[in-house]
């Protein structure tokens, strides 16, 4: 791995682990506060929710499915 690589790696680990503030880690790692900042932003546009909380997906997960996988497609079919 390259040197940039490793450092973003240890700054992502830092960030995770929650101890240290931004400006603690730029310090930490001898390095611009906007790098850490960056970092930061990157972690938040790949974190996907999408199916975090979701009552479907949460059903789904439980081993039950949604109303059309068992043929209710809305009112009308009663």
């Amino acid at each position: 791995m390259s040197k940039m690589s490793d450092l973003q790696i240890a700054i992502q680990e830092d960030i995770q682990a929650g101890l240290l503030s931004f400006a603690e880690i730029a310090e930490k790692h001898e390095i611009p506060f906007d790098w850490v900042d960056n970092v930061a932003a990157e972690m938040a546009e790949q974190y996907d929710d999408s199916m975090d909380g979701d009552f479907d997906s949460a059903m789904a997960s439980a081993g039950y499915g949604t109303d059309e996988d068992y043929g209710c497609y809305g009112a009308d079919d009663y």
